[in-house]
C-alpha cells in the first residue's frame, strides 16, 4: 500500500483547515457576530478558538503521527 505525501506544506494546511472550519460555520459566522456584539464577540470567538480548537487540531496531527494511520484507522485501535 502506498503512502500519499502532501505537495506543498501549504495545501496541507489549506485543506486542513478547510476540514476544520467548514462552510456552514462561514455561512453562520456573521450572523452571530452581529447578534453577539460586533467586535466583542470576534474577540471572545477567536479567543475560544484558539484555547480549544488548537490543542484538540494538535492532538489529533500527533495521533496521526505516532500511529501512522489515518485518522479513522488511528482512533479505532
Amino acid at each position: 500500500m502506498n503512502s500519499q505525501q502532501w505537495t506543498s506544506k501549504l495545501g496541507f494546511v489549506l485543506a486542513a483547515a478547510g476540514s476544520a472550519i467548514g462552510l456552514g460555520a462561514i455561512w453562520k459566522f456573521p450572523y452571530m457576530a452581529g447578534i453577539g456584539g460586533g467586535g466583542a464577540f470576534f474577540l471572545i470567538f477567536i479567543g475560544f478558538t484558539l484555547l480549544i480548537g488548537l490543542p484538540l487540531l494538535l492532538a489529533e496531527f500527533v495521533i496521526g503521527r505516532s500511529t501512522q494511520k489515518e485518522a479513522v484507522d488511528a482512533y479505532r485501535e
